[in-house]
């Protein structure tokens, strides 16, 4: 049937596990600030090794998501290969933003041992990687392409972006882009003394860029010179909205929130979309067939969201099993994005992670995660969680945590809350803290603009080893928890099972029993219990963001939860499941349940019903 939702299985959880493609591999350890390729060295595709992929996959990972993989603009001389210079003043960095993509139908040549051969060489990355039971994800950016697009392997009958646009107009439902009439494009006007490459002189920076008509701006900017802090390297590409906002397309009509993709497909069929659907829709079928398994959609709630449902439902017909995961931040628009829209996933950005962030850092109470897992919990399986990524500053830098240890309670939370997906950022497992000025790329983020390498990281491959030869002590501790985590997570069935918040329980019974401005119980603001459980598997998971020990902590246990799990009055072990390495006693008395277990600074645990 076509008139009803068609729900995800659900049968395990699923672990993302992102990579910087071009940092990934790469073994210099020069770290020159605005260094060139052949200074700062650059990973490649053939630096994911079998041995390489299968560590990750041994770390408790289902998905690999290679980021920067579609070719986007950079400074660096290709010619030889057809393909034309970007000039500096609309690159960010020296190897360029992955999200101003200039060829959607190849790959970035810096990834490539042969520039000439480097979709051969990702398709074999391709296979590797499955090989490796690892599916791929790679990134689509469908609100913007680079100023100047050049696709040099378009299929048949494909044409570039804007290539038949009328720019005369501002606006026409099948252009492309839009324009700004009458005027040329002006680099924006510098901030804080930046200069293109760091000030160098390059023969590309002889003659000004060129553009004209200029072209809106790809976070919406109608300026024919845009701010700097604008996202001027890209162009805002125009799905058939018109500039006063209204639509130049057919809606969906009522009561598709409620019908899988199939319906979503049926009805797109019958009607005349914007070009720019078009493309899209053909991209990401493109990268389908050469064995793609699933897209990472750069800022989605800034295209309408009847294209995704065009757009995934299309890519549903082909692969149902496709693997979709999007960039949202308006809370108000989730549901849209996934019932309408037909996303699979979106980041928990706004409310999980901006609220643990808060913890971790001692500013904010885990009261606030109760709140959270309320407001989601008709859609908690859509809401990707993550502590880390390409866009955050890492948690072990003095700018979040300052401590990747205190990452790892909240990791334990992150994985273990939800039925959603994980997502780790690499180097994330050996406290990366993202330390260095790159050039372009600041500190307390690793860069995707420049060339570079990431210590930590280097210190686990090991010179292509990939055996954490290098790593510290600590490092290798922490990498230890993850891969027991995130294994874990991938294997249990509760964790696909109910969610029972302990949390508010037992502040409420800590604060009747608090004398002296002490919790009766030991159990505070700073500490989060939940139980998971199915049929197969109950599960308490407990958690001490704080980097003090608490002592003596009294857990209680409601009598919905006792008789959830079916217990009678008596007493029963509990054995911690990460290390095997503690066990407890639960009580139960009167239909109640009551624990008593000692914790220590920045503990978390998962215990399981023996």
């Amino acid at each position: 049937m076509t008139d009803v939702i068609q729900p995800i299985s659900k049968n395990r959880k699923q672990v993302v596990y992102q990579v910087f493609t071009r940092l990934f591999g790469n073994t210099n350890t020069t770290n020159k600030p605005w260094g060139t390729l052949e200074e700062n060295g650059v990973g490649k595709f053939n630096d994911f090794t079998d041995k390489a992929l299968s560590e990750i996959k041994q770390l408790g990972v289902s998905h690999i998501w290679y980021t920067g993989v579609p070719h986007h603009a950079l400074v660096r001389d290709y010619s030889e290969f057809g393909i034309e210079d970007d000039h500096p003043s609309v690159v960010k960095g020296r190897a360029g933003s992955p999200y101003a993509v200039k060829d959607y139908y190849n790959v970035n040549p810096d990834l490539a041992v042969d520039p000439a051969n480097r979709l051969e060489e990702f398709k074999a990355l391709v296979d590797r990687s499955h090989r490796n039971g690892l599916k791929v994800i790679i990134d689509i950016v469908p609100n913007h392409v680079a100023r100047r697009y050049q696709g040099l392997t378009n299929p048949e009958g494909v044409e570039d972006f804007g290539a038949s646009d009328d720019t005369s107009v501002a606006y026409h439902r099948d252009n492309n882009f839009y324009y700004i009439p009458g005027q040329d494009f002006k680099v924006p006007e510098p901030k804080g003394g930046y200069q293109p490459l760091g000030g160098e002189q390059h023969p590309t920076m002889v003659e000004s860029f060129k553009e004209s008509p200029a072209k809106w701006t790809g976070n919406g900017s109608r300026l024919a010179q845009p701010e700097f802090d604008d996202w001027y390297e890209t162009v805002k590409v125009n799905y058939g909205v018109r500039p006063d906002g209204t639509k130049d397309f057919d809606e969906l009509p009522a009561g598709f929130e409620h019908k899988y993709h199939a319906a979503h497909f049926e009805f797109w069929q019958q009607r005349s979309v914007p070009d720019s659907w078009v493309k899209f829709r053909d991209i990401a079928l493109y990268w389908l067939a050469l064995g793609v398994d699933g897209f990472r959609y750069d800022m989605a709630e800034m295209v309408p969201v009847e294209f995704w449902s065009f757009m995934n439902a299309s890519i549903k017909q082909v692969n149902p099993d496709a693997f979709l995961m999007a960039e949202v931040y308006q809370p108000d628009l989730y549901r849209d994005y996934i019932h309408l829209g037909k996303m699979d996933y979106l980041y928990d950005k706004v409310d999980l992670y901006d609220t643990l962030k808060l913890v971790m850092q001692g500013t904010g109470s885990t009261d606030a995660i109760v709140e959270v897992q309320d407001q989601l919990m008709d859609i908690e399986h859509h809401m990707l969680h993550f502590l880390d990524n390409h866009d955050e500053q890492r948690v072990a830098s003095p700018e979040f945590a300052g401590d990747a240890n205190k990452g790892k309670p909240a990791m334990l939370v992150s994985a273990a809350l939800s039925t959603s997906p994980t997502m780790v950022y690499f180097g994330q497992e050996v406290g990366e803290a993202g330390a260095e000025d790159a050039g372009f790329g600041l500190a307390s983020r690793t860069t995707i603009f420049d060339y570079f390498g990431v210590p930590s990281h280097q210190r686990w491959m090991n010179n292509g080893e990939f055996d954490g030869g290098q790593l510290t002590q600590q490092e290798r501790e922490l990498r230890e928890f993850y891969q027991r985590l995130l294994t874990f997570s991938l294997e249990s069935s509760a964790l696909m099972g109910e969610y029972v918040q302990l949390h508010s329980y037992n502040r409420e019974q800590g604060a009747s029993r608090s004398t002296g401005g002490n919790t009766g119980n030991g159990y505070d603001g700073q500490m989060f219990a939940f139980s998971r459980y199915d049929a197969e598997q109950k599960l308490l998971v407990i958690a001490n963001f704080a980097d003090k020990a608490k002592g003596e902590v009294t857990l209680r246990l409601p009598a919905s939860l006792i008789d959830a799990w079916q217990l009678a009055d008596g007493s029963y072990t509990l054995t911690e499941q990460l290390y095997k390495q503690k066990e407890i006693q639960l009580k139960v008395e009167g239909g109640e349940g009551q624990l008593t277990l000692k914790i220590n600074a920045l503990d978390s645990f998962i215990f399981a019903l023996s």
